[in-house]
């Protein structure tokens, strides 16, 4: 089964007209999306779009021989006029399978959103997945009974989508995800690219043809990622979006707990309302004992804190304690144990610290003292990751990997 992506960006397109803002600046030549809209082995046109004659003609392409054209979602603006010879566009209901005169079968999915979701059967049995702009499926069953050959989605918008079809076994590790419906805020060029391989999915550029089922090597998902980064940057936003096409993760909280700090509690809030629902939580600074479990992916926020607590322990912030009480070897001790489970964890794992040593150098010898072994614990955990990113202001800087 082919698949021809006549467009891949959001209802608007990308840039929308007449928009001055800096994503419709930067996106031009392979960046620039029409509404998306597929082609299915010449005979099944998902979505009607303005252009879509054009869009089909640059990518070689003719929709003379279209037997079908079901919508997936209102569309918003003036009515899209249906090119001559194509046949009167309509939607199939919720659950429902229309077999077309090629062989392919459509069954039409429910969705939580407006919209429907189609799965088309191709004659020898490929299956495909396309979903509508802001939409996941709804009511999937526990168990499918197998994984998709591909899933066209909107894995930036609704990441939790792709989280469903993964619990259920819809999306396997031999399913390629693409990503369609890009808007505003998807992020431009080689970081839009990284996001998506987080995810295990990649976009493509408009007018580009893939077959469905054929073997491609999915995007290789690090196992071990830390985000580093000063306060406010994004580094947690970052951290979270690598994890949250998965359909279970436990998110490590190594602050404790502060009881009467309102600012605190409200901090701790706002982390949980932007974590999807899914996700368990654990506040524990016993992280060796996590990585060396069995289990889903860890998310660890954040390593800075888990310093706090562990030279806690051990009277880092005395002098006395430090150098003759033995705390230094104690502490070193505790991170070669926090080392050595992060090399090896056979789990997916996140890590978030901070960046410090940058500005002003601490007054007291406990705040020097922190900084120094925040610094070289960085370092250490960061040599034991495939990848390592740096995050100011928002934008992210790939270290390694």
């Amino acid at each position: 089964m082919e698949l021809t992506l006549l467009g891949t960006g959001a209802p608007e397109g990308l840039p929308r007209p007449s928009c001055p803002c800096a994503a419709c600046a930067s996106a031009r030549g392979p960046w620039a999306r029409a509404a998306t809209a597929l082609l299915v082995d010449g005979a099944l046109l998902l979505d009607l779009t303005p252009g879509a004659v054009f869009a089909a003609a640059r990518a070689g392409r003719s929709l003379g021989p279209v037997r079908q054209v079901l919508l997936t979602h209102p569309h918003d603006g003036p009515a899209v006029e249906l090119p001559p010879a194509l046949p009167p566009a309509g939607r199939v209901p919720d659950g429902q399978v229309l077999t077309l005169i090629s062989g392919h079968r459509v069954r039409a999915v429910a969705m939580d959103a407006p919209g429907t979701g189609y799965e088309v059967t191709s004659p020898e049995g490929e299956r495909l997945l396309y979903l509508p702009p802001g939409a996941a499926p709804a009511g999937l069953p526990e168990r499918v009974e197998q994984p998709l050959d591909m899933v066209v989605c909107d894995v930036i918008g609704r990441p939790d989508a792709v989280a469903r079809l993964r619990s259920a076994g819809a999306v396997g590790p031999t399913t390629e995800v693409v990503a369609v419906h890009l808007d505003h805020d998807a992020p431009p060029g080689p970081a839009l690219e990284r996001r998506l391989a987080a995810a295990g999915a990649r976009a493509v550029p408009d007018g580009t043809t893939l077959v469905v089922g054929e073997y491609r090597a999915v995007p290789d998902v690090p196992r071990r990622v830390l985000v580093t980064g000063g306060a406010r940057s994004g580094k947690s936003v970052e951290a979270e979006r690598r994890l949250e096409t998965f359909p279970a993760v436990v998110y490590v909280a190594t602050g404790g707990r502060r009881d009467g700090d309102p600012e605190w509690a409200a901090r701790i809030s706002l982390h949980r309302e932007r974590r999807p629902g899914a996700w368990r939580t654990e506040e524990t600074c016993e992280l060796a004992e996590l990585l060396r479990a069995d289990g889903p992916p860890l998310l660890i926020d954040c390593l800075a804190l888990w310093l706090t607590d562990a030279m806690d322990r051990v009277g880092a912030w005395e002098d006395e304690r430090w150098h003759g009480g033995g705390g230094e070897a104690v502490l070193r001790e505790r991170v070669g144990e926090l080392v050595a489970a992060v090399r090896g964890t056979r789990r997916p794992v996140v890590l978030v610290t901070n960046e410090v040593g940058s500005g002003v150098v601490p007054a007291t010898s406990a705040g020097r003292r922190f900084r120094d072994e925040l610094g070289r614990l960085n370092a250490a955990v960061a040599a034991e990751c495939e990848q390592v990113l740096l995050v100011v202001a928002g934008q992210v800087l790939v270290l390694r990997g």
